[in-house]
């Protein structure tokens, strides 16, 4: 009875149809099992340009899905352009070396970026897939994998680096200074921007993997630790995820992140967890109030 329903009927059609323009007599009832059939592209690791992008979002169109989950930042590489911080770009969008494609322990030695897009590009991708029916969900990670944001501004992160944009994949220690005013306004003013570039009503900010050393031995951190009658450094990361939530909010928009926010029971149950360790972590989150996007690493990664 909407326009999407009308758009996901011409899809069937199309499937269906004859080479010679021909349709059987046939009755069709068809609804989503799914309200959420996303698929998201991380494009950190690997880039892949506005035109590659538009025919990915043609096959999931064909294919009756609806969201595009756009992983636009991590420990190798910034790609949407920041106009308030030019060195995201700059910076953040190169990285001096990539893990060779059949053995990751290796690097390839070739010096990989600038890549990013553009405001421009994000619009016109926002746009086109808009009349795919495809909502797009950008991704900005926080307060881990934020490496090659802080090779461009160490001053963000709890030692002050200096820092390079990492070449291998995996986890690295040093995350946003939680216990930072300045870096809570730098993440504040990055997403003020992102806001304006599309207009899913969701903003998904990360949250996994975020190893504690940094901030166990931040003076920082351990300050706001204190300051908020938190037990531990695991309760600062829901400390964080709260306040971007209530910031996002405030903007009309909700938040998503991965199921490790959800390791804290102070986490406000409006965060949306998408469970990408296993179908038990959503399991969890769901028994403790919390909506949840089902994405467990097993059946649904397709490198494995």
């Amino acid at each position: 009875s909407s326009l999407s329903g009308f758009f996901y009927a011409s899809q069937t059609l199309d499937q269906i149809i004859d080479s010679d323009l021909t349709i059987q007599y046939l009755h069709i009832d068809d609804a989503p099992r799914f309200q959420y059939r996303g698929v998201m592209l991380d494009v950190s690791r690997y880039f892949f340009n506005k035109t590659t992008i538009k025919l990915i979002l043609d096959e999931m169109a064909f294919y009756k899905m609806n969201v595009f989950h756009w992983h636009l930042t991590d420990d190798q590489g910034w790609r949407i352009e920041i106009k308030k911080y030019p060195k995201l770009t700059t910076i953040g969008s190169k990285r001096d070396a990539s893990p060779l494609i059949k053995d990751r322990s290796r690097l390839d030695h070739v010096p990989y970026g600038p890549y990013f897009y553009t405001q421009e590009e994000i619009k016109e991708i926002v746009q086109y897939a808009k009349q795919l029916h495809i909502e797009v969900i950008p991704e900005i990670e926080m307060p881990g994998h934020g490496v090659a944001a802080l090779a461009a501004y160490p001053e963000y992160s709890c030692t002050g680096g200096p820092f390079k944009t990492k070449c291998f994949w995996g986890i690295s220690s040093d995350n946003y200074c939680a216990g930072n005013d300045a870096t809570l306004k730098f993440l504040e003013d990055i997403l003020d921007e992102v806001v304006e570039l599309f207009d899913s009503k969701y903003i998904h900010i990360g949250g996994d993997e975020c190893i504690k050393t940094c901030w166990n031995n931040c003076p920082k951190c351990q300050q706001r630790i204190r300051d908020n009658n938190l037990k531990d450094s695991e309760e600062l990361q829901a400390w964080f995820t709260n306040h971007f939530k209530t910031y996002l909010q405030n903007k009309g928009r909700q938040i998503i992140g991965w199921d490790e926010i959800a390791n804290s029971d102070i986490l406000s149950k409006s965060a949306i967890i998408m469970a990408w360790r296993g179908t038990e972590y959503g399991m969890k989150a769901i028994n403790k109030g919390s909506k949840v996007i089902m994405s467990p690493k097993t059946y649904l990664y397709l490198d494995y």
